[in-house]
């Protein structure tokens, strides 16, 4: 019987989620939420700054003199252009090019680099990695992470660290200590905010919790869970394996899967770069061909879902959490996609969701209608497609904001 583990910060979480709501996450458990509602801890990510344990993601070292060689053959960007220091999102697909996974790939070194998946991908990578130079290491239970977030991360971060991170650019790495603790601090995030996220060994989880917390309090910093997060990620435009895409390992037919293309991820795959990487015949093939489906935003029109729910002498209700679902939307009636990844937003103020549409309605204003449950019965609300990130400060990317 699989039984569940705490994360190296587990200790300092439990005792402060008060909630006890738990979600499972890759064989740990998380807090979904520490108070009883999560509106305080999504409200710390877009206005002081949340801590969020990020822990269970899981993370590769690839080390060698073909670590870079590996990452070409494996991954649709080039591995090549990434500096010691710097990092990038990518995805990585089978040879029929259909997405296994998306995350972060890290240049540690000029021969060393990170790489963190939703799913385990050590067996995969080590298939790949046959007849070269390179060493690939599960570093998942190793490594604990913690992500901080908001507007006010970097003063937390800095004040921890006892660093200037004015100069650190978005996506850029950085060696500290925290605690005297050595860390790699990152300026990375899944929340669409400035944001950071501090990588440790385990053994040092707690102490560097301790003084994030200790430092934090002046900046209002705030335990986050799962729940926020997920609210500020659908702002973000920012999608979730096994939500908005199936990774083609898991799916059970082929039209369930999906390549970065249909992901709206287009930008992910470098076709301009030499050489093999797994799929990239098929990639090819579909860049010329297009692609059918895509991943878009879409808002829902409030004088539409409002008179729906008037009709039924009721006041408008959205859920106070993001939901995750397949609800379909329609042009006319033809059912022309689903919603995957829908919340209200609390600081837009708008019922905002992440969409799988055939491509040609995904085009930015197009008018749709999706369907909305008002007293038991099926409706539908218009509803319009909406370029993604539906929220972007500034600061997320600005030097020194």
């Amino acid at each position: 019987m699989l039984m569940l583990r705490g994360t190296p910060f587990h200790p300092r979480v439990q005792a402060l989620c008060v909630s006890h709501d738990w979600r499972r996450w890759a064989g740990y458990v998380v807090a979904s939420k520490y108070d009883l509602t999560p509106e305080w801890e999504y409200h710390a990510i877009r206005n002081s700054a949340a801590l969020i344990d990020v822990s269970p993601l899981y993370k590769y070292h690839i080390e060698g003199r073909d670590a870079e060689k590996l990452l070409n053959r494996v991954l649709c960007r080039s591995a090549s252009k990434l500096h010691p220091g710097r990092a990038i999102y990518a995805t990585w697909c089978d040879e029929q090019g259909k997405t296994l996974d998306d995350g972060v790939v890290a240049r540690l070194r000029p021969d060393a680099f990170r790489l963190t998946a939703a799913d385990p991908n050590l067996r995969w990578l080590a298939l790949n990695a046959r007849s070269l130079d390179v060493t690939v290491t599960d570093v998942s239970e190793r490594l604990a992470t913690l992500a901080v977030q908001g507007p006010l991360a970097r003063r937390v971060v800095s004040a921890a660290a006892e660093a200037d991170l004015d100069d650190l650019r978005y996506f850029g790495l950085r060696e500290a200590s925290i605690a005297g603790h050595a860390v790699t601090i990152s300026r990375t995030g899944y929340t669409g905010d400035l944001g950071y996220e501090i990588w440790m060994p385990a053994q040092s989880a707690l102490d560097i919790w301790d003084r994030l917390v200790a430092v934090g309090g002046v900046y209002h910093l705030t335990p986050a869970g799962m729940l926020a997060l997920d609210m500020a990620r659908i702002e973000a435009g920012l999608i979730l394996i096994e939500v908005d895409y199936v990774s083609a390992r898991h799916a059970t037919i082929t039209s369930q899967k999906s390549s970065p293309f249909e992901l709206g991820l287009d930008w992910t795959v470098d076709l301009e770069k030499p050489g093999y990487f797994v799929g990239r015949r098929a990639l090819e093939t579909e860049k010329e061909r297009g692609s059918a489906w895509t991943i878009a935003g879409i808002e829902v029109d409030w004088p539409s879902l409002e008179s729906l729910f008037t009709r039924a002498h009721l006041p408008p209700a959205v859920p106070h959490t993001a939901w995750r679902g397949s609800v379909p939307l329609y042009s006319g009636s033809r059912e022309v996609g689903y919603a995957t990844s829908v919340c209200f937003s609390p600081l837009l103020k708008r019922y905002i969701a992440l969409a799988t549409l055939r491509r040609d309605n995904a085009t930015a204003g197009t008018e749709l209608e999706m369907e909305v449950t008002v007293e038991h019965m099926r409706r539908r609300a218009r509803a319009r497609v909406t370029p993604t990130p539906f929220y972007d400060p500034e600061r997320k990317r600005k030097v020194g904001a």
